[in-house]
């Protein structure tokens, strides 16, 4: 059984192409030191990114998944927490292994890119120029690009009126069951990386279409699936 080669690919940012925790985490302990609060491990941020920035500063500020910072505090830490990280976005930040093989074999078979995430366009853009991943997409939807984040279907959606096609003929690659969610909403298929950000669950759990472990999978993946199309 093959996967037919979509039109196009959206491909989440954070914890599949990008190990972006290292600043993450800078940030994050800028803000709360600047707050006069214990500084938190990088352990403990890659388990809180994942649902853009205002959640993990409440999860920072609170150190739990769910629950809800005191608004006061949190109107003092979201300017620190912005303010470093819009001047220190790439510092340790890397590409995972393989993406850039990955991505070139995509555009290789003419297929559109595109970057959905939930990290707003400001740090989003400067991110993907630093790292040499920009040129490779056609499109990028951040997290303020559409009234709504991942796991709402609103930004694939939105990808997928900017090309004009249906959903059928476009494919979702993340790391996340917030990209599982977004994918399913939208009527995408979805490959999850098993590397990346689920807040420490397998993302097996997610049930995704497919889990690779690296991105020079993908061409494999393809050659081996090329005449049937995925189920969704």
């Amino acid at each position: 059984m093959k996967l037919d080669l979509p039109e196009v690919v959206f491909i989440d940012l954070d914890g599949t192409l990008v190990d972006s925790v290292p600043d993450l985490t800078c940030a994050t302990n800028h803000m709360l030191s600047s707050l006069g609060l214990a500084k938190a491990s990088e352990a403990d941020v890659r388990s809180w990114v994942g649902n853009g920035i205002p959640r993990l500063i409440e999860r920072a500020l609170t150190g739990e998944m769910q629950q809800k910072a005191e608004t006061a505090l949190l109107q003092k830490a979201l300017p620190l927490f912005l303010d470093y990280y819009q001047q220190f976005p790439c510092e340790s930040s890397q590409v995972y292994p393989d993406v850039f093989t990955g991505l070139s074999w995509l555009k290789k078979k003419q297929i559109k890119l595109a970057c959905v995430t939930n990290k707003d366009e400001t740090f989003t853009l400067p991110l993907l120029e630093k790292l040499g991943l920009k040129d490779y997409f056609d499109l990028v939807v951040s997290g303020d690009t559409t009234p709504h984040k991942k796991p709402h279907p609103a930004p694939l959606l939105y990808g997928v009126d900017y090309f004009r096609i249906t959903s059928e003929k476009a494919l979702m690659i993340g790391d996340s069951v917030n990209d599982v969610k977004a994918a399913r909403a939208a009527g995408l298929a979805i490959i999850c990386v098993s590397y990346g950000y689920n807040h420490g669950q397998p993302i097996s759990a997610a049930a995704p279409n497919t889990i690779i472990d690296t991105f020079a999978e993908l061409e494999s993946l393809f050659l081996e699936r090329s005449n049937e199309t995925v189920r969704i």
